[in-house]
């Protein structure tokens, strides 16, 4: 099951960890109920899963600037400088230009949210990210009535992204979404986890979150974003095209050339986690399916 559930709280708010991971004794407040009330039937079939640790969140990465194993990018990553930090946008938008994180997070902070999303690649964790609407950043750089998508790009710096320097993906990493993709309110850009800065493994100081598509689509530690009008190239699609689409949406009957994807695991269960269903987009079918109407989910994989 997915947590679908966006709330009102700012990140002044945030549920310490201790107090997160004991949510369903506070949803028995009459706050509580409002949240519920906001999140639907989601919540309702959802509220036992609860999210993972921090541990288990910061200590089992893809990151392969950092390496390739699991655990390479906790141990790797602290050479990552993060401040300052820019954000090229540029393409089909009205105000281009390299915008300074603290100055996107001043425009971005009345509307800063706590979100509590489910990432799954072939194992799952439910993951509390603050951050904002990817939408919001979007805006204020205005976009041009011919863009259709949007494109994302990684940090390219060697020096601190030592597995830069091996020719494991074409570097720097990019990633793309179409527009409507983009600019869904489940699509966000993630400062943080549990209340805290996202640390450097998991992205920091900038990432995408796109909870309906497999973990790759989330683009980490991003430096530009650029409005264009075709179809971009995407890091994993480039290296292996037969087995990655432009689109990966989570889809349980589509399976990858070398495994199933129609059950997952839960990180934090151990080698023998037991085994369950993978949920149509992850779980957001209510919410995502109208981006896809009257198309084969086959062949845009």
């Amino acid at each position: 099951m997915a947590y679908r559930w966006k709330n009102t709280f700012t990140d002044k708010d945030v549920t310490p960890e201790t107090a997160y991971l004991n949510r369903r004794q506070l949803m028995g407040g009459a706050a509580g109920l409002g949240l519920a009330a906001m999140a639907g039937p989601a919540m309702a079939q959802d509220e036992t899963l609860e999210p993972n640790s921090w541990d288990d969140i910061t200590s089992y990465n893809n990151f392969y600037e950092f390496g390739t194993g699991k655990d390479d990018p906790a141990r790797n990553a602290h050479a990552l400088t993060t401040d300052p930090w820019t954000v090229k946008i540029d393409g089909l938008v009205d105000r281009p230009g390299d915008y300074a994180f603290e100055d996107i997070m001043a425009q971005m902070t009345v509307e800063e949210r706590l979100y509590r999303f489910r990432c799954v690649e072939a194992w799952s964790m439910v993951v509390p990210w603050n951050g904002f609407e990817l939408a919001d950043l979007l805006e204020l750089a205005g976009v041009q009535s011919g863009a259709k998508y949007v494109a994302f790009e990684t940090l390219y710096r060697p020096e601190e992204m030592w597995g830069q320097k091996y020719p494991v993906l074409e570097w720097p990493y990019v990633e793309g979404l179409r527009l409507d993709e983009a600019m869904h309110p489940l699509t966000i850009m993630a400062t943080g986890i549990y209340g805290r800065d996202i640390p450097n493994q998991n992205g920091a100081p900038l990432r995408l979150v796109v909870p309906w598509k497999y973990g790759y689509k989330s683009i980490k530690s991003v430096v530009r974003i650029s409005l264009t009008e075709e179809e971009p190239p995407t890091s994993w699609n480039r290296a292996i095209p037969g087995e990655y689409g432009f689109y990966s949406n989570v889809n349980p009957e589509v399976d990858h050339p070398r495994w199933s994807q129609a059950s997952e695991r839960r990180i934090g269960g151990g080698l023998f986690a037991k085994k369950i269903p993978t949920l149509m987009f992850n779980g957001y079918e209510e919410e995502v399916a109208p981006l896809y109407e009257g198309m084969d989910l086959r062949k845009f994989s």
